[in-house]
């Protein structure tokens, strides 16, 4: 004897489309909350690395960027520059960092840092200073042309931010 399964009612099927309504809508009052934890396209678009041409920056020209929000620095350091930043007595500075570890390995020409005065975020002034690197106005900060601190209150070198050559004329910061 085979038993027979009961067949559905009027109340079955309003049970089920009852549960698959109240589904749908909780669905769609739980959807706004989960998305808002994600970050928006500019929160995405800042954090993102950004390249930048190197090729019209001619010798001795400092460009300035953001990435991040933050400004960067980008040099093109003359020989001159080079070497005096390269000779500097690193017993006399408060920062002791040789010039080879703030470039990259034979883009000697290139400086890249942050471009906040490590005192108190003030923006220094390209090419001025006792060493010609920059001159912070509100503190008397004084930087070299490798951004080493030499003279003033800032207590640290300008940071440098990650970056790497992409090319010979290009380089990507983040």
């Amino acid at each position: 004897m085979a038993t027979m399964a009961p067949e559905p009612t009027r109340r079955d099927f309003l049970f089920i489309a009852t549960g698959a309504v109240g589904a749908v809508g909780l669905a769609s009052a739980i959807w706004p909350f989960v998305s808002q934890m994600a970050p928006d396209a500019a929160t995405v678009a800042a954090g993102a690395p950004v390249d930048f041409d190197l090729a019209p920056v001619t010798e001795g020209q400092i460009v300035k960027l953001f990435w991040r929000g933050k400004l960067i620095f980008v040099r093109h350091r003359t020989a001159q520059e080079i070497k005096d930043a390269q000779a500097a007595d690193l017993g006399s500075m408060r920062d002791p960092e040789p010039d080879q570890k703030r470039v990259k390995s034979g883009k000697d020409q290139w400086l890249v840092v942050y471009g906040n005065c490590t005192h108190l975020g003030c923006v220094p002034l390209g090419n001025e200073g006792a060493y010609k690197g920059w001159f912070c106005p509100c503190h008397g900060s004084v930087f070299d042309t490798s951004g080493r601190i030499r003279q003033g209150p800032a207590p640290t070198n300008l940071p440098i931010p990650p970056f790497e050559f992409v090319s010979d004329t290009k380089i990507r910061i983040g």
